[in-house]
């Protein structure tokens, strides 16, 4: 795995505090990089939003790398863990961002780059080697051959990778086409003729990787002016090429990987005995290799490495480690810089598809041109970017980048919206190829973070969530470049949008493990910059479940120094902040062990309760079922269940809501959110006799049964209409005076 210090970069990255903080989209001399030539106009399409729809959106569009995105794997709060509480992880592994591994596997031999740009014979040996392993559908095999005996030339299509090079070969073989030559075509289709032809001896021939284009492509002329010099020699030629290659009257043949689980199990039996492999293919670590849609060279190294396993000479960890190791050579090879290295335009691609993996095709599609465009100004800023409108064909794009293609609904404002989407095979491939370009190449780092601020600035929440979970993995790659580089600008921008990626970042690499995020928030929210004090309040709200005593105490001394620097004129909208960061850890898996903390610290001055009950009141207002305007009250049902089981809210909650109702500073929105919760009553049975068995303990004065039946007999019903039935019902169930 190479590192950051594998080479210097030749373009200027914005050091910490200046042009990275100067040139985020929205500030001012940003017009270029935002697309919007006006900064007013920026301004005005950033719009706050609370803390509980962007935790939404957060847990909508995370990555599943990240084990947020999908509602299950959420942590749990008050629901039982089906989608409500803080932000945690699960089942990621850490193994992905180590690197640095000393194992070298050579996964093909000879490798397809050497076939492909080398011209000579194939030795017999290595002939019968690819002969005795070699796996494929015998019928398919016996129409193949049956077409090359007939016309001496077959042209085979097929991905890269499939083992169409190998089919070749064996081909040849079974034909008796000896000795086998390789072939290297430098003049185009039409110079196919010669390339059979000279002094060599060779009856089989095989020319790997033809790539004609499309204003030469292969024509059935070149095939017969190639068959007859063939017929002279008494010799055979098979063409591989890609799948959509430009042809002219020619049918090609269709190639097909076959699956690694075959491959393997025939590459261990030509190495190994039945009984040893039939007890190498039992190994829990080859399941997991078999469960990750490896390629067949990748699957005949793994035969190699298991031999070597069975004879003792390999550890059990370091075939354990294989399918990572061959995930990030893949990668590796993806960007490196040679004679068969994808274009600018593909690499593009693939970053895009990391950061938008299981996202829209099309999106991600749209997206990684704009990467395109910024990657071409890195390495030529004199020419003016140039994209392709028609550029590769889906199916191809995907089966290079090793993913697929899916139908499957995606979260909007506007509710669940079919998508065609497109993801990796292998979950952990957005992970490495994200940590091998950020740390492996930092030359491309300008453009990428140019790109990154551009979602930043996106209106789209899936964009601006994507670059937030894009920066976590840099972050967990090389956290002071990613603080100094993208967040820290992004948490000191003056544009909401932007402060809420720099939470979600922040979140979201704490949920990956990075180390020292809770230290980041802890001195952020003890600064003196405002924004970055709003920036950890809000990150506090979602990972504060895994340490609620301390994110507690630090909203708690928040919320003191906003009242002593300012007695008279407290900023709003940080005090709301930071209630509603009370109220994402009171609906929180921690809920039991905040709720314990807000009555202990109710009374200790005015700061703290008015931080207390705030958050409180807002907690009152969530329902269930994505915040539905008529869903159970999720307080209202979490008293319930523990007025049933004996638990501590059956206690806290009425303890709370009576000093909410008392207070004058929270009595009118404690009214406001009791009344909501009597209008989903007057809709829900289970809800009026969770509502019937709470009202009688907020109870307990002259002054809160009148506060309480003056709402219940006066209170209006929705749009004018009178009060609602279950109103005079649940006012019989308050206590007499």
């Amino acid at each position: 795995m190479s590192t950051s210090e594998a080479q210097p970069p030749p373009h200027p990255v914005p050091e910490p505090g200046s042009a990275a903080k100067d040139q985020l989209p929205g500030d001012p001399g940003s017009a270029h990089d935002t697309g919007h030539g006006d900064e007013g106009e920026s301004e005005e399409r950033d719009q706050p939003q609370n803390a509980w729809s962007a935790r939404r959106d957060l847990v909508d569009h995370s990555p599943r790398s990240m084990n947020v995105g999908a509602r299950a794997r959420f942590s749990g709060g008050l629901l039982g863990g089906d989608q409500h509480g803080g932000i945690s992880g699960g089942h990621f592994s850490g193994d992905v961002f180590l690197g640095g591994k000393t194992e070298i596997y050579h996964l093909a031999a000879p490798g397809p780059t050497a076939a492909a740009s080398a011209s000579g014979e194939i030795p017999g040996a290595t002939l019968e080697e690819l002969a005795s392993s070699f796996v494929a559908d015998e019928r398919l095999l016996s129409r193949l051959l049956a077409r090359l005996r007939d016309d001496r030339v077959l042209v085979l299509s097929g991905g890269r990778f499939t083992g169409r090079r190998t089919a070749a070969l064996v081909l040849l073989h079974r034909l008796g086409a000896l000795p086998v030559r390789t072939l290297v075509c430098d003049t185009g289709p039409g110079g196919l003729a010669d390339l059979v032809t000279g002094e060599h001896q060779a009856r089989g021939h095989v020319l790997c990787d033809l790539a004609p284009r499309r204003d030469d492509p292969l024509r059935w002329t070149h095939l017969l002016a190639a068959r007859d010099r063939l017929a002279e020699r008494d010799a055979y030629l098979v063409v591989t090429l890609d799948p959509g290659a430009a042809l002219d009257d020619v049918t090609a043949e269709e190639w097909r990987a076959p699956a690694a689980a075959e491959v393997l199990s025939a590459h261990l039996r030509a190495r190994t005995d039945e009984e040893t492999a039939a007890k190498l293919l039992d190994l829990p670590q080859v399941a997991d290799f078999l469960g990750r849609s490896h390629q067949p060279r990748e699957a005949a190294a793994f035969a190699r490495l298991l031999g070597g396993y069975a004879a003792g000479e390999v550890t059990e960890d370091a075939i354990g480690r294989f399918s990572l190791v061959s995930l990030e050579s893949q990668v590796q090879e993806w960007f490196e810089e040679d004679d068969t290295s994808l274009h600018l335009r593909d690499k593009a691609f693939l970053v895009a598809l990391a950061a938008f993996d299981g996202g829209p095709y099309a999106l991600t599609a749209e997206l990684s041109d704009l990467l395109y465009r910024f990657l071409q100004e890195t390495e030529n800023p004199a020419l003016v970017p140039e994209v392709p409108v028609f550029g590769t064909h889906v199916g191809k794009r995907l089966q290079q980048a090793r993913a697929e293609r899916y139908s499957e609904d995606e979260h909007t404002e506007w509710g669940p919206v079919t998508q065609q989407k497109a993801r990796f095979r292998d979950e952990r491939a957005s992970l490495v190829l994200l940590r091998e370009v950020w740390g492996g190449h930092p030359s491309a780092r300008p453009a990428l973070i140019r790109w990154l601020r551009r979602l930043a600035d996106d209106g789209r929440p899936l964009v601006r969530t994507r670059a937030a979970a894009t920066v976590a993995v840099l972050a967990r790659t090389d956290l002071p470049s990613a603080m100094a580089l993208v967040i820290e600008p992004w948490g000191t921008s003056k544009l909401f949008r932007h402060r809420l990626v720099a939470v979600n970042s922040l979140t979201l690499a704490h949920l990956i493990d990075t180390p020292n995020i809770p230290r980041v928030l802890d001195t952020w929210c003890a600064g003196d910059d405002p924004r970055l004090r709003w920036v950890a309040v809000r990150a506090y709200g979602l990972i504060g479940p895994e340490r609620p005593e301390q994110a507690l105490a630090a909203l708690r001394g928040a919320v003191r120094r906003l009242y002593e620097d300012a007695p008279d004129d407290i900023d709003g909208a940080l005090a709301q902040e930071l209630a509603q960061a009370v109220e994402l850890l009171l609906l929180s898996s921690a809920s039991e062990t905040v709720l314990a903390e807000l009555r202990t610290h109710l009374d200790d001055d005015r700061a703290v309760r008015d931080l207390t009950l705030g958050g409180f009141v807002g907690a009152c207002k969530r329902t269930d079922n994505d915040d539905e305007r008529y869903g159970t009250p999720l307080v209202l049902g979490w008293y319930a269940r523990s007025a049933t089981e004996g638990g501590p809210a059956a206690q806290g909650v009425p303890y709370l809501w009576r000093a909410a109702l008392a207070d004058p500073r929270t009595t009118r929105h404690a009214l406001e959110a009791l009344r909501g919760w009597v209008l989903i009553a007057d809709r829900s049975t289970a809800v009026e006799w969770a509502l019937a068995a709470l009202l009688p303990t907020l109870v307990t004065t002259a002054a809160e049964h009148q506060r309480l039946s003056h709402l219940l007999r006066t209170m209006p019903g929705e749009d004018g209409d009178p009060p609602p039935q279950v109103a005079s019902r649940l006012l019989t169930t308050l206590p007499t005076r």
